[in-house]
């Protein structure tokens, strides 16, 4: 992602800020800035960037431990499918030269509107500063083209070119007529049959009829996601067994006490126990082979981690716990052949480090713990 962030800030910075220069010239004078060729090139470069980005940098899974999906993996086709309606829609409207029938004219506004509000929830949801260098330039193209076809029907209009006799083209001209105020709400309400459309379309590709807004939602740590409370009890890096502990049936997985890992509370059971009761032993008695083992685990865990959601059902969560009491039972097995006190060590874990340093002195005194004196 580093090198993601850096051409990010490279590639897009300078059209960004051109862009944005050209659009206060614009806003003054009423005319751009740069001439026809360099106009061209930003209208690529702001408009091709932020796409060419997602493909290439952006994560393809939703993940607790690391960077995840910006959107939902299930439902990327559906936001793919739009912005590619946006950017065709945004060209065709650039390069078409005069305006087309009132009809085709009213669609294309209604999309450039559509693709100028979807990039501002696009922003949203990356919650980062890549709005200032991505989202910027595609929201300033956009408006540039809104403006630039509500001047040229306006002059079109002065110079007298007849009203249609059609009805619903005289419907399509009295919108492209109305006054700014008037026109963006009314595109607005012509957006929702074309999103219509085209998640009727995407359904025959299994996508949702929800998918434009469920590719928002379902994701991980992003400005829209819902799915958060998925990672409250992932411990990345560390034993899967935490997900089991807390998310399987008490009944079957038989919590016992709360814990402590890396400063958050987590839930255990003895089977977490006994398994962090072992590591720590081989951790102690053969330190090398411990790195090893550990390395291994932690690319398990990690690839684990990237399906989390699959531990929020109890019932797989159950079906764990059970598989890996032989090796609980196995561990259990090394523990008492290998430790004066295996209780104690299984005791131990996940406690706070003052907890741990106190039944540690207590357990070097020459009486024990359950003496009256």
């Amino acid at each position: 992602m580093l090198i993601g962030i850096i051409l990010t800030l490279v590639i897009c910075g300078l059209p960004s800020m051109l862009l944005l220069v050209d659009l206060v010239k614009y806003l003054i004078s009423g005319r751009r800035l740069y001439n026809t060729k360099v106009a061209y090139a930003l209208d690529v470069a702001g408009m091709m960037v932020l796409p060419i980005f997602f493909l290439i940098f952006d994560e393809k899974t939703n993940d607790c431990c690391s960077d995840s999906a910006t959107f939902s993996p299930d439902h990327r086709l559906t936001i793919n499918i739009l912005v590619g309606i946006c950017i065709i829609t945004y060209f065709y409207s650039r390069l078409k030269g005069n305006l087309r029938s009132p009809v085709i004219e009213v669609l294309i506004n209604a999309i450039l509107l559509l693709g100028f509000v979807f990039n501002i929830f696009i922003a949203i949801q990356v919650g980062s500063l890549y709005w200032l260098f991505g989202n910027i330039p595609v929201g300033i193209l956009f408006l540039f083209q809104l403006i630039e076809n509500h001047k040229l029907f306006l002059e079109l209009n002065k110079a007298g070119q007849p009203k249609p006799e059609r009805q619903f083209e005289n419907i399509a001209w009295n919108i492209l007529n109305k006054n700014l105020l008037l026109k963006i709400p009314l595109l607005f309400i012509i957006c929702l049959p074309i999103l219509t459309m085209i998640a009727s379309l995407l359904l025959i590709f299994g996508q949702k009829p929800d998918s434009i807004i469920r590719a928002f939602t379902d994701t991980y740590k992003h400005g829209f996601s819902e799915l958060n409370h998925l990672c409250n009890n992932v411990q990345c890096g560390g034993h899967f067994l935490c997900s089991i502990a807390a998310n399987g049936h008490k009944e079957v997985v038989k919590p016992i006490r709360y814990g402590v890992r890396n400063g958050s509370l987590i839930i255990c059971n003895r089977q977490l126990l006994v398994a962090n009761a072992f590591e720590e032993l081989i951790e102690q008695k053969l330190p090398k082979a411990h790195k090893v083992i550990r390395k291994q685990y932690n690319k398990i865990g990690s690839a684990i981690h990237r399906h989390y959601h699959i531990f929020n059902n109890k019932l797989v969560s159950d079906c764990i716990y059970l598989l890996m009491k032989p090796l609980e039972l196995l561990f259990l097995l090394c523990i008492y052949c290998c430790d004066v006190k295996p209780e104690n060590r299984i005791a131990k874990q996940y406690l706070k480090k003052l907890d741990r340093q106190t039944l540690s002195k207590l357990e070097n005194k020459p009486w024990s713990l359950n003496s009256e004196g």
